[in-house]
């Protein structure tokens, strides 16, 4: 994992994909991440933001879902670009 291209969940910008390098949190907060599909080496997409930014609207596996700002800062992703 190189620290230069790691970034939050939160912080990737609207149509933006990247893979997922670790998930953090507190121990039930991580066990619910990783039940929803966070895990390593798994790709998600940020496809919208509510009207406020918080949630956002992202994609994994699949399928569509929301998660608060707060609980996408416990995610490390690789954005897609920053990998070639």
């Amino acid at each position: 994992m190189s620290d230069e291209t790691t970034v939050t969940l939160d912080q990737l910008s609207c149509g933006c994909s990247a893979v997922i390098v670790r998930v953090g949190g507190d121990r039930a907060l991580r066990r619910r991440l990783l039940d929803m599909g966070f895990v390593h080496g798994e790709t998600v997409t940020l496809t919208r933001l509510a009207p406020l930014g918080d949630p956002l609207e992202l994609t994994i596996k699949g399928y569509h879902l929301s998660l608060r700002k707060s609980d996408a800062r416990c995610i490390y992703v690789e954005p897609i670009n920053a990998l070639t």
